[in-house]
């Protein structure tokens, strides 16, 4: 039953909605406040490498 419950979660959730609740879980297993800037700044990172600034549209 709980796999069923994930999986229409999974179909019913959009990209954007995963990836948002996945980035919120991987900052909320922050142990301190330095462990949470060091994930935002990684996550920043990697956004910035996914989609250079001269990519984006205007």
């Amino acid at each position: 039953m709980f796999l069923l419950s994930r999986l229409f979660l999974f179909l019913t959730q959009t990209a954007e909605a995963r990836q948002k609740a996945n980035r919120d879980a991987y900052l909320s297993e922050a142990a301190d406040l330095y462990d949470l800037e060091f994930r935002m700044r990684k996550l920043d990172r990697e956004a910035t490498i996914a989609h250079p600034s001269w990519q984006t549209a205007r």
